[in-house]
């Protein structure tokens, strides 16, 4: 049964990356259309063609490998100069490459009309299509974790009381059995119930049990008046919590320990829903995260390489292959939990994955979305430029030039992939520990 649920996690990964990935190229492919833009292909996928079917000028179709996707504009690129007058490429490889990118995009134009290419688009339209892909990924995260914050909820500990101690037993004891001589817990001694909810403390209302607990806490030795709701009516108790050394959260976050009020008694954890705008908000919070792994990319990727060889735990927050998020929503899916738990968690795995599309896809480099968005850009602020000199507007950038850049761009993401895939499958982050 466990290595059925890892496999369904598997499978839930790649269903949702797929998702993703289309999500992403639609992104592209509308306001293309809507823009008039020759659109050749809308393919899901990298290497030979599983499936497809063309409807009108585009053809729609799935390849073997899920690990990408792309669709075909005419013209991304001005056509190369041997077709506007210019010179072609001298020799060497990188010239080469450049000559390769320019013949395939100059058939791309052919059958083209004049206005529905790409590069003919006004700067404005040709930044909304390469950040149409991201923006999809990121509203598809947003509307994930609003489901997985307001519509699931977030565990959390509740006024509802879900056991109490029978008696205290001494700090340095290691039975967790009462003995006849232990004093009684002073939640018992009260006369709290399992069950009972926490309505007031101290005359303090309280919506959740943190909230209980910080007014206990502080008030060791003090007699506090608690309100409870039992069987649908309120009683009012009182109790004297005693001061006992505890673990608790200090003002940066991490547990410390320290001399509290203590008085015996466990909350319920359950589901609580959140605020609509939780989820949208932890996206946000999440993109500024994952920004600051892609920042640190070759680094990140660096020490993952030294964790490999060494056998040193890997960074948990840092960078995954889709090798490595394939094992965690395998494991997501696997573990021991109530099924609720393991929804709630998918739909994080696929919100963060989203979040990482996102983030990577603007990074100003070709061949990815952020890439195109600075090319456009900078042509845009060389026609502002002519117009305020009162000169010709100058000629599209020709970006082709720019290949061997985007060669060694796709060579690094190769092999940061790679070291990414080695440590995913030989040193890899398990959601088990």
């Amino acid at each position: 049964m466990t290595v059925l649920a890892f496999a369904i996690g598997v499978v839930v990964l790649v269903v949702g990356l797929a998702i993703s990935i289309a999500l992403h190229e639609i992104g592209h492919l509308y306001p293309a259309k809507r823009f008039g833009v020759r659109v050749g292909q809308y393919m899901i996928g990298f290497g030979p063609t599983l499936w497809s079917r063309r409807i009108g000028e585009t053809e729609y179709g799935f390849k073997l490998l899920p690990l990408g996707g792309y669709i075909s504009m005419a013209g991304m690129y001005p056509p190369s100069p041997t077709k506007s007058g210019g010179g072609r490429a001298g020799g060497g490889f990188f010239a080469t490459m450049v000559q390769d990118a320019r013949v395939a995009n100059d058939e791309t134009l052919a059958g083209a009309e004049r206005g529905h290419a790409f590069y003919e688009l006004p700067v404005l339209k040709r930044v909304v299509i390469m950040l149409g892909g991201p923006v999809m990924n990121l509203l598809l995260a947003i509307a994930l974790f609003a489901i997985m914050f307001s519509g699931i909820g977030i565990q959390t500990a509740t006024t509802t009381v879900a056991a109490v101690s029978e008696c205290v037993l001494p700090g340095d004891a290691s039975r967790t059995a009462c003995e006849a001589t232990d004093p009684p817990s002073p939640a018992a001694a009260a006369g709290i119930l399992p069950g009972d909810v926490l309505i007031a403390v101290d005359g303090t209302p309280v919506h959740t049990f943190a909230e209980a607990s910080a007014i206990v806490q502080a008030s060791p030795g003090v007699t506090l008046a608690v309100t409870v709701e039992r069987d649908g009516a309120e009683q009012e108790l009182r109790v004297t919590p005693i001061r006992a050394e505890r673990e608790i959260l200090g003002s940066d976050g991490r547990p410390t320990t320290a001399e509290v009020g203590f008085v015996g008694m466990t909350s319920a954890v359950d589901f609580v829903r959140q605020p609509i705008w939780s989820g949208p908000e932890a996206a946000i919070q999440y993109v500024g995260q994952v920004a600051g792994i892609v920042w640190q990319l070759p680094v990140k990727v660096y020490e993952t390489a030294a964790d490999l060889v060494t056998g040193a735990e890997r960074d948990p927050d840092g960078p995954l292959s889709v090798v490595g998020a394939g094992r965690l929503a395998g494991e997501v899916a696997a573990v021991d939990a109530p099924i609720l738990n393991r929804v709630s968690a998918m739909l994080g795995l696929l919100g963060s994955l989203n979040i990482a599309l996102f983030v990577f896809n603007l990074i100003p480099l070709l061949p990815l979305d952020g890439g195109h968005v600075v090319i456009a850009l900078w042509e845009g602020l060389r026609r502002a430029w002519a117009r305020m000199t009162r000169r010709p507007p100058p000629p599209p950038v020709d970006a082709t030039k720019l290949v061997p850049v985007t060669f060694v761009v796709v060579v690094a993401l190769i092999v940061m992939g790679a070291v990414l895939i080695l440590a995913d499958v030989f040193n890899p982050i398990s959601v088990l520990g």
